[in-house]
């Protein structure tokens, strides 16, 4: 469901990648894609309109819709015997709906007692599966972060509202020297109707999602409560500044993050090495560092610019970089898709 989106693209790329294990597949998006023909894992499947008869006989359906669309449809798919397993926001904070993330808390797709799975945010993802590792040797007790995330994170839109400024501003040199001149450029070619609340383009953005009590948006308020839910952490201190950055696509976070214990930089080092789908880039001399740039595309999470904080010898600092189409979206959606399909012995 949402198969022709950003995230419904990538996830076809990634099953194309993955062992075939599934039968029949169908695909569902928009009024508007309807009667399209997409490719998926090598067979032309006809794009569906959403109705509660698309799911009979469907043993697991991958949901990448807006939340109040998801949260009209998971349900619907639930009760005609699909395993959901949602990207959306909407029903992450339900207790009965596990967070999973197979490298963190793969058991949690066995208890599914609405017959929903929700995937978390594609920040999160970025950063939980580090986390987890880390929390494991040292005890995790606070957790400071700051996203940078990308205008994809807003899907295609997004995507085609930040090419679209970066063109208008192309060769005006005379840009980013007077207050407001970017801004004024940008909604005289283009209209101030975007998807982000201030000009992306030689700018950052200091705001994703609604605005939410106390000066918090919701997106940060969904770090904080994603990350406490797939850590099994429901105490935990966690404040998070969400900016959206022009980059295409790939979210980086600067983590700050407070340990029970004091915290060995080389051992830390280790463990994200040994943690499943991290990737380290760490060689200060020779200026080593994770980018999205240079990691956009791949299915690992890349950490770096790993160092004890000065003056808090429990804290580690480090920067960390993933694809958040990919592993933020996609992949953990397919990844917790395999696992149910063997709690269902659909495969061996």
């Amino acid at each position: 469901m949402g198969a022709t989106g950003a995230v419904g693209q990538v996830t076809r790329q990634v099953l194309a990648m993955r062992a075939d294990i599934w039968g029949e597949l169908r695909a569902a998006a928009a009024v508007e894609d309807a009667g399209a023909v997409i490719d998926v894992i090598g067979r032309d499947v006809v794009v569906q309109e959403l109705t509660p008869e698309f799911f009979d006989g469907v043993d697991i359906a991958l949901v990448d819709l807006p939340a109040p669309v998801a949260a009209q449809w998971a349900p619907v798919a639930a009760e005609r015997g699909a395993v959901v397993i949602d990207n959306s926001s909407a029903l992450r904070g339900d207790p009965d709906i596990p967070l999973v993330v197979p490298e963190v808390n793969p058991a949690q797709v066995r208890h599914r007692p609405k017959g929903i799975i929700a995937n978390p945010g594609a920040t999160t993802l970025t950063m939980v599966g580090a986390l987890s590792a880390l929390h494991s040797e040292w005890e995790l007790t606070e957790l400071v972060v700051a996203s940078y995330q990308a205008a994809s994170g807003a899907g295609r839109v997004g995507m085609a509202r930040l090419y679209d400024e970066l063109e208008v501003v192309a060769g005006h040199r005379e840009l980013g020297h007077q207050p407001g001149d970017v801004r004024r450029l940008i909604e005289h070619e283009l209209g101030s109707d975007s998807p982000f609340p201030a000009p992306l383009a030689l700018n950052v953005v200091p705001w994703i999602g609604r605005a939410a009590e106390d000066g918090w948006t919701t997106e940060e308020l969904k770090i904080r409560n994603e990350t406490r839910k797939v850590l099994g952490l429901p105490d935990l201190r966690v404040a998070a500044t969400c900016v959206r950055v022009p980059v295409v696509t790939t979210h980086s976070v600067a983590v700050h993050a407070t340990f029970a214990r004091r915290v060995d930089v080389d051992r830390a080092r280790q463990a994200l090495v040994e943690a499943p789908a991290v990737v380290v880039l760490d060689d200060p001399e020779a200026m080593e560092f994770p980018t999205p740039s240079d990691t956009v595309g791949s299915d690992p999470r890349f950490a770096g610019r790993l160092r004890q904080a000065r003056d808090f010898p429990h804290t580690l600092d480090f920067f960390i970089c993933g694809d958040n189409l990919r592993k933020g979206a996609a992949l953990n959606m397919v990844q917790v898709a395999e696992l149910v399909a063997k709690d269902l012995a659909l495969v061996g």
